[in-house]
């Protein structure tokens, strides 16, 4: 950024605030300046100083939300440089997310079982659309890995794989925010997972249907044929078989 157009940006977004939650503010201010286009990736934000005397908050203040900020992984600190805007997405950016969904104390179940399902459909539905043929051969590996460790009967080995190929169609669609909200979502319902999987692998005729489900997702993507897309993603929950009720 130019001198020049530094100053004038300065002078937009550094302007005084009122004294709600100071830190919050400043954090707000920030924001609003990326937001507007106003402080850019990869540009260098002002002073703890000048912050500081433009806001007419105290330095302890405008420390604590560069802090924050940074541990969003929204700001980085480049000593003896100084702070800039961070140059892309971060893992950590999702981390406030996390902990605000695990944190919460209402019931937060049927959300998640949504969310999930909202999630794979568009993922099932994008990678059909953008897959190219390198694509459906990453998914097809992923797939034969996952029938192997089933019908070895390796369940911790199947977990993984299982994990792996939604790894692989996350990343077929060629959409980065798809891979990372995809491992926060699966992180988050962990255990409607595992449960799922451990009642998918107590008898053959369930190995077999965890496989074929697993299938018809490759298949859809494959063939591009999308019409049966939010069915096949909710048949391979089996909540019909009642494995969500122990």
């Amino acid at each position: 950024m130019m001198t020049g157009e530094y100053e004038e940006t300065r002078s937009r977004f550094l302007k005084p605030i009122n004294n709600t939650s100071v830190v919050q503010k400043v954090i707000d201010q920030l924001t609003l300046a990326m937001i507007h286009k106003e402080l850019r990736p990869g540009d260098k934000i002002p002073t703890e100083v000048e912050l500081s005397e433009s806001f007419g908050v105290g330095r302890n203040s405008v420390r604590e939300a560069i802090k924050i900020l940074v541990s969003f992984g929204v700001l980085e600190i480049k000593r003896p440089e100084g702070t800039f805007v961070t140059g892309g997405f971060s893992d950590k950016m999702l981390d406030p997310l996390l902990y605000g969904i695990i944190l919460d104390e209402s019931d937060s179940m049927d959300s998640l079982k949504e969310l999930r399902e909202w999630l794979d459909t568009g993922m099932l539905l994008l990678a059909a659309k953008k897959s190219d043929a390198k694509d459906v051969k990453n998914l097809e590996r992923a797939f034969e890995v996952l029938r192997e460790k089933m019908g070895a009967g390796d369940d911790k080995a199947a977990f993984d794989a299982d994990n792996v190929f939604h790894d692989v169609m996350a990343e077929i669609t060629h959409n980065p925010l798809f891979s990372k909200i995809g491992k926060l979502v699966r992180l988050l319902t962990y255990e409607i997972r595992r449960r799922t999987f451990s009642n998918m692998t107590k008898t053959q005729e369930a190995r077999d249907a965890m496989v074929q489900v697993h299938y018809d997702i490759f298949e859809a993507i494959r063939s591009r044929d999308t019409q049966k897309a939010a069915e096949i993603i909710k048949g391979s929950y089996f909540y019909e078989r009642g494995v969500l009720d122990d």
